[in-house]
């Protein structure tokens, strides 16, 4: 997928129009307010050159997962609120996706306005790409934008389905998106270094498979290491082992022979008795874990030469943290690695989701190179997926016809 090959915001006309825009704002939430507006700000740069060109934004968006029933919890209320401030500027929510209110709150809207349609996936149509529903949706604009990478891995209504309805272009958190992530694929700094953590290898077996050659090293982390030592015929304690995923794990160790990437587990782990912030912990080779204990963070050692490969790096590319870093005693590889992949002078992407978060309490997000906001949508990526949310975007040579 060619990163630079979509059309953009730049690439078309939206004096006086209505722009149809994807956001991906589903933040956060804790007890009805916000507890990380990330996703928002990055939405900010798309939304402020809209207006800039009297566009007249209506945003598409949606939180949690309602599964096509309304859920007073889910409303979006507290995301136009922030918005809002934001811009500096009222967004206008509607009360519901397609009906009155929303027409209603469309018609009102002049040049340099933006309004926001309530919580998309309150409609069954959506997750489903109801075609007739799309057809609903699309009418309010005259220009589809999708800016919203973190969706883009799923074929719904307000991702795909309205591609093919209205003229569809990428917004510039989007193109940012595929720029970096497709550069790093396709043209990247070498050497090469990817981490890979995370809990389950079941998630990530694609993406282990499509590195291994492209890369130059590839480190495997998180619990879904125990899985490939238990390939091996080590005892991994009461680790987290996905069983029907170790013939897999084995086959990705014999297949990274004679592959361009060098496929490394850790050497040490730290390890517990019980998942408790207040639980002794101890660090033992990870090929040495006691009877009754599991890895819960990736090792001193194991660190350190995370860190030594790092330093050396063009490129470094990195999804999934090393440990149950939502808990502080567990969470000290993660941090040490993200400290690592900061300081070094290489080329760095980081993958989002859980590991965003991680980068964050860290304290060096704004060393980073770039942090990816999608979860899913990075994975399938950096598998070498078709996003379907990107594909039915124009190509840049259509949209300047």
């Amino acid at each position: 997928m060619a990163a630079l090959s979509k059309a953009t915001i730049d690439d078309i006309d939206v004096h006086g129009k209505r722009v149809l825009l994807r956001e991906d704002l589903n933040v956060p939430m804790r007890d009805g307010a916000i507890t990380d507006d990330r996703r928002i700000r990055e939405a900010m740069p798309t939304i402020e050159a809209l207006r800039s060109r009297n566009a007249r934004v209506i945003v598409v968006a949606h939180l949690g997962r309602p599964k096509g029933r309304i859920d007073d919890s889910a409303r979006l209320g507290p995301i136009a609120a922030r918005l809002s401030n934001l811009l500096g500027a009222d967004v206008r929510l509607a009360s519901d996706v397609v009906g009155d209110s929303a027409q209603s709150m469309v018609d009102s809207l002049r040049d340099g306005d933006v309004g926001m349609l309530e919580n998309v996936r309150f409609e069954p149509g959506e997750e489903a790409n109801d075609p007739e529903f799309a057809r609903q949706l699309a009418a309010f604009g005259d220009v589809f934008v999708n800016d919203a990478f973190g969706t883009a891995h799923r074929a719904h209504a307000s991702t795909e389905g309205v591609a093919h309805l209205l003229p569809a272009v990428a917004g510039k958190l989007m193109a940012r998106e595929l720029e970096m992530l497709g550069g790093v694929m396709d043209n990247p700094r070498t050497p090469v270094v990817a981490i890979v953590g995370g809990s389950k290898i079941s998630t990530k077996v694609g993406v282990l498979d499509h590195l291994l050659d492209r890369v130059d090293v590839v480190w495997v982390g998180g619990a879904m290491a125990c899985t490939f030592y238990r390939a091996l015929g080590e005892s991994t304690g009461t680790s987290l082992v996905e069983e029907e995923q170790v013939e897999t794990a084995r086959r990705l160790l014999e297949s990274a022979h004679g592959r361009r990437a060098d496929l490394r587990l850790p050497i040490d782990g730290v390890v517990v008795e019980k998942v408790a912030a207040d639980a002794p912990t101890q660090v033992v080779a990870w090929k040495a874990i006691p009877d009754g204990w599991m890895v819960v963070d990736a090792g001193p050692e194991t660190v350190q030469r995370i860190a030594a490969d790092c330093a050396g790096a063009g490129t470094i590319i990195w999804n999934g943290p090393l440990g149950i870093y939502e808990i502080p005693a567990f969470a000290a590889g993660t941090r040490d690695v993200a400290r690592a992949v900061a300081a070094s002078k290489a080329t760095t992407v980081i993958g989002g989701g859980d590991l965003a978060a991680a980068v964050q309490d860290a304290g060096v997000a704004d060393k980073i190179g770039f942090i990816s906001t999608g979860g899913g949508a990075t994975i399938e990526f950096l598998e070498g997926r078709t996003l379907p949310g990107v594909a039915a975007l124009r190509d840049r040579e259509v949209a300047r016809r």
